[in-house]
C-alpha cells in the first residue's frame, strides 16, 4: 500500500498550518512506502538548506520504520548503529522525520525541516494527524 498524492498533499497542508501557527517556515516533504518523493511544499523563507534535510529525514523515518530522531539515539559512539548516517547517502539522526501508517503498515514517511528539531517534529506529528 502506498500514501495516494491526495493524502500526501493532505499531510503537507496540515503540516503548514502548525508551521504557520508556531511561526516558522518549514521545507515539509512527504515519501511513499518506497521512500520516493510523492509531494513537498518550501514556505515562503524556509532555509534553503532545509530543503535536502526534510526529504532526507522522510527517507530515513521510511528506511527504517521509525522516527529518525529515534536513529540519533542509537548512532551515537559506542551505540549499534554508530555511522548509520553515513549509508543510504546520507541519513538523519535528529528529530523531524516521522513514518506514516495505514493499520500497521507503513505507507510513506513526513520529513519537516526549517525550525528547532521539537519544532521540527511537532509539525510532522501534525502532518501525520491528518493521514489518520
Amino acid at each position: 500500500m502506498n500514501i495516494t498524492l491526495e493524502q500526501a498533499q493532505a499531510v503537507i497542508t496540515a503540516a503548514q498550518l502548525k508551521a504557520q501557527e508556531i511561526g516558522v517556515p518549514m521545507n515539509i516533504a512527504v515519501v511513499d512506502a518506497g521512500a520516493n518523493l510523492k509531494a513537498f511544499a518550501r514556505m515562503d523563507n524556509a532555509w534553503l538548506g532545509s530543503v535536502d534535510i526534510s526529504i532526507k529525514k522522510a527517507k530515513t523515518a521510511r528506511f527504517f520504520d521509525m522516527e529518525s530522531g529515534d536513529i540519533g539515539g542509537l548512532s551515537q559512539p559506542g551505540g549499534p548503529l554508530y555511522n548509520i548516517e553515513v549509508s543510504n547517502g546520507g541519513l538523519i539522526s535528529f528529530p523531524g522525520g516521522v513514518p506514516l501508517k495505514s493499520a500497521s503498515e507503513i505507507v510513506g514517511a513526513i520529513g519537516v525541516s526549517g525550525g528547532s528539531v521539537e519544532q521540527d517534529r511537532e509539525v510532522a506529528l501534525a502532518g501525520v494527524a491528518a493521514y489518520k
